[in-house]
């Protein structure tokens, strides 16, 4: 197969640009998208959404994204043991007695966020086992 090399018309003003950028090597442009990024705080990557569309059916896409990290706990009922939930969530959140119950009472609420998904689930666990009802996000 034959490669054509499309032609692009570069705009005058970017002239200059585009030719000192022909002249640097592949290393030497990696290291200026790196730069760029950092100076403008932006990214070179592609967006997901985009990158996913040519994909194929069957779950494909879904398989390519990146499993969630960052868990949020929160309890949706506080059950019919309140003191043993409150008594967790004083535990786990290092709140006062009154802040813990004002937590429960207002349920949903949520009790931690941003924490990974095993010391989410263990969290779970210990507020499930003291009664209250709990969703991880």
């Amino acid at each position: 197969m034959s490669e054509e090399k499309q032609v692009v018309e570069v705009p005058e003003k970017f002239k200059g640009l585009v030719e000192s950028i022909e002249k640097l090597t592949v290393l030497d442009l990696a290291e200026l998208v790196k730069v760029l990024e950092a100076k403008f705080g932006v990214s070179s990557a592609m967006p997901m959404a985009v990158a996913t569309v040519g994909a194929g059916a069957g779950g494909e896409a879904s398989e390519k994204q990146e499993e969630q990290t960052a868990f949020t706990v929160e309890i949706t009922e506080s059950g019919s043991n309140k003191i043993a939930v409150i008594k967790v969530i004083r535990e786990v959140t290092q709140k006062g007695l009154k802040e813990a119950k004002d937590m429960v009472d207002a349920a949903p609420q949520v009790v931690k966020e941003g924490i990974k998904k095993d010391e989410a689930e263990a969290l779970k666990k210990k507020l499930e086992d003291a009664g209250a009802k709990v969703t991880l996000k």
